[in-house]
């Protein structure tokens, strides 16, 4: 079995992967659902958007599940305390996603107006609200979260769920929004045609051209923020205790793993330029190399925040020795090397089964579709 180190780093960049491939799979569905009520104008145009995506979006849920799973059994201390401080927030991200089952299976159910604007809304909230809430999370994650362990590691948390709304956790909010609705606008243009594919195509551009001014506003806002350093370490074999190190506040710090490996740059770099390139192949009319220039987007933004953070996970904001990181927050040996074999044998199932559903399903989805399949489409 591989030593403990280097299942903790295996870990960190695991479940990295699981939160990047959720945002993608997961996130041109919801991306969609953002978008319903306004590239769809009337009902016909409305069940070709539902339809782009109704017969996967469940099955994109699993990544939101296995991420969720992942966290709570590699960093079952993250787990705890997160969902302790952001209970609130989270309670809104499982309210909002009720909408969507419900919306997506009893929306054309029944053919009145007033039945089917109402889910319409619906399936937008389950759409919108939790890219919202996440992006939210992950910039209170960079200004500390307020949670504190005493010496029997119980964590308590001090804050509250309006302070999570602060100006810069907004803007990672929005930063958040647009860029999974720009995804779903890209997702659209290869799934649509006509007057939906056009305004699924100006979306995607506006939202993308948000997201990048966004991110680099958020960059520069980084440089002012403080960010944490170890300055006494426990060793990263040794058995998880996070009151085990010392952490210093320092101004700037968050960009320390970029200036001591220059190489590091490559990750906002490809943020910055898959957000533009998005645009671009958009403007241009190619939907397919757009979608894939916003996944690779969503992949620079969100290893972006994941660079600056290591080795921290959870920073904690009124006692920085008790935030929590790859090394201290983690499962024993024994279950991490369990589960890594586990995922080593079910993710590349996951991946080919979602391959092969996407090839499946591919092409246009047309009003003279939905016209021939009233009765069974969504």
């Amino acid at each position: 079995m591989l030593d403990y180190m280097t299942l903790k780093l295996i870990w960190w960049v695991l479940v990295g992967v699981l939160l990047v491939g959720f945002v993608i799979m997961d996130g041109h569905d919801m991306g969609v659902g953002t978008l319903l009520p306004f590239v769809g104008r009337s009902d016909p145009e409305r069940r070709v958007v539902i339809n782009t995506v109704g017969p996967h979006w469940d099955g994109n849920q699993v990544w939101f599940i296995t991420a969720g799973g992942a966290i709570f059994a590699a960093w079952p201390l993250v787990y705890a305390t997160a969902f302790s401080g952001f209970y609130w927030a989270m309670l809104a991200v499982l309210w909002s996603l009720f909408f969507r089952p419900v919306g997506f299976d009893y929306r054309s159910k029944i053919s009145d107006p007033r039945w089917r604007s109402t889910w319409d809304w619906g399936l937008f909230i389950g759409g919108a609200v939790p890219p919202l809430i996440f992006g939210v999370a992950f910039g209170n994650l960079l200004q500390g979260v307020p949670f504190h362990f005493d010496d029997n590691l119980r964590s308590t948390y001090t804050g509250t769920f309006w302070a999570l709304l602060n100006p810069f956790a907004l803007l990672c909010g929005l930063l958040s929004t647009a860029m999974i609705t720009a995804h779903g606008g890209h997702y659209l243009m290869l799934r649509s045609e006509g007057t939906v594919y056009q305004r699924a195509r100006r979306a995607a551009m506006g939202f993308a051209g948000l997201a990048l001014v966004c991110f680099v506003a958020g960059g520069l806002w980084v440089q002012l923020l403080p960010g944490h350093v170890i300055t006494i370490a426990a060793s990263p074999n040794a058995l998880p205790d996070p009151l085990a190190k010392t952490v210093a506040l320092v101004p700037g710090a968050w960009l320390d793993n970029f200036r001591q490996a220059p190489v590091l740059w490559g990750v906002p770099g490809l943020g910055i330029g898959a957000l533009a390139l998005g645009f671009a192949m958009a403007l241009l009319n190619r939907p397919g190399s757009a979608f894939v220039a916003s996944a690779l987007a969503m992949t620079g933004v969100i290893g972006t925040a994941g660079v600056a953070l290591f080795p921290f996970i959870l920073p904690s904001s009124t006692d920085p020795s008790s935030g929590l990181t790859a090394w201290d927050a983690v499962s024993s040996h024994f279950t991490l090397g369990l589960m890594l074999g586990a995922t080593l044998i079910f993710m590349p199932l996951v991946v080919l089964y979602t391959s092969w559903a996407y090839r499946v399903m591919a092409g246009k989805v047309t009003l003279e579709f939905i016209r021939q399949h009233d009765r069974s489409a969504y």
